[in-house]
């Protein structure tokens, strides 16, 4: 399923088979929460912009539209017109972002719907039964998501019934893809390590976790407080521990150099909201830096927001200094120029990094793009 291609240091050049298509890996996932990346973008958009994977939540669908709903449907795929690869996550996330509203215990969490205040259970055999419904490519097991700088006893138990929920997870998802009203039953799962910034606890679950055999590891609960120092070398001290022949996925992470150290590392999946939150607030990420729209040296620029750029907000000429004005009038336009822009930007730097890794030269290619940035 997954093949490795070309390999320097740890940095590895992959390719993913799944259902709906090989991924190419190392891959930016362009994250469209409730099945649409905030801004207006289409599915035809993601496809002109080299999208290869759209990331969706499992807890945000489930509380709207519902995932019934999109299983009568046909699906996420059919639901969103998108034929290519979707992971959905676990909606452990959500559940942790939720502190105030939440309950854990082991049987899974009880918490309050953020849209209406209604009472949600969800635990393992939930969030499959979830991702089963919306009939993802990938689904992500349900875990707990402690804070990057939890006291040591809590992130030991919370670790704990992290993997036990793991192997319910398993279960269930193999349970599921039996069915025969399953729309897809090669849906794959992956793994989530956690431990915060304790190294032997990530490696202790690493090792753990590894024996179960699954699609894929992702490493989780990081840019969640701690240092990008510390960050990093979590994600060096874990990937070793994780099955070699398997994808690694970074959650949730991050900036443009985030990326480059997170590939030099070992990790090939890579998800985040920056591109397109920035886009919709006028930063825009260009080879020379992040630039802010809203500042007023841009009000009489007739310059596209990169020259060269290929993207197609600035193949089509549409200048700074308009984009500046649509988004000071609070015109969608100006939104949707500026995620369109920062996903083509995020998307292109992927297939960058994977021809450098292809011709060797991805440790040069990693200092020219740090230095212009």
């Amino acid at each position: 399923m997954f093949k490795i291609i070309k390999q320097e240091g740890r940095a590895r050049r992959g390719e993913f088979a799944t259902v709906h298509g090989t991924i190419q890996t190392p891959v930016f996932m362009n994250v469209g929460t409730a099945a649409a990346i905030k801004g207006a973008v289409s599915t035809e958009d993601l496809m002109q912009i080299g999208t290869q994977v759209e990331l969706s939540n499992t807890y945000h669908l489930h509380v709207r539209p519902g995932d019934q709903v999109i299983k009568k449907l046909g699906g996420l795929h059919k639901f969103m017109i998108w034929d290519k690869p979707i992971l959905t996550d676990s909606g452990g996330f959500q559940v942790f972002s939720l502190a105030g509203l939440r309950k854990i215990k082991e049987e899974g969490v009880y918490f309050n719907s953020h849209i209406d205040g209604r009472k949600i259970f969800m635990g393992p055999e939930e969030s499959m039964q979830i991702q089963s419904n919306l009939a993802s490519t990938i689904a992500m097991a349900f875990d707990e998501c402690p804070p990057s700088m939890a006291e040591r006893t809590y992130v030991l138990k919370s670790v704990e019934r992290t993997t036990r929920w793991l192997e319910r997870c398993k279960k269930e998802l193999c349970r599921l893809n039996s069915l025969e009203d399953t729309i897809n039953p090669d849906q794959l799962l992956f793994g989530i390590n956690q431990g915060a910034v304790f190294d032997d606890i990530r490696i202790e679950h690493a090792k753990r976790i590894s024996e179960l055999d699954l699609d894929g590891y992702a490493i989780g609960g990081l840019a969640v407080g701690e240092s990008h120092e510390q960050m990093y070398h979590v994600i060096e001290e874990t990937v070793p521990y994780l099955p070699k022949d398997k994808p690694v996925y970074l959650m949730g992470v991050g900036t443009p150099a985030n990326i480059l150290e997170a590939v030099e590392r070992g990790v090939d999946f890579f998800d985040c909201v920056y591109p397109t939150r920035n886009g919709r607030h006028g930063h825009l990420y260009t080879n020379k830096g992040k630039i802010n729209l809203f500042n007023a040296k841009y009000e009489l620029d007739a310059s596209p927001i990169e020259e060269g750029c290929g993207c197609p907000v600035c193949r089509r000429g549409y200048s700074r200094a308009y984009i500046r004005h649509l988004l000071k009038a609070k015109e969608m336009l100006g939104m949707r120029l500026c995620v369109l822009h920062n996903l083509y930007f995020y998307n292109t730097m992927m297939t960058e990094i994977r021809d450098a890794l292809d011709k060797g030269e991805f440790k040069a290619y990693k200092k020219k793009k740090l230095e212009g940035l």
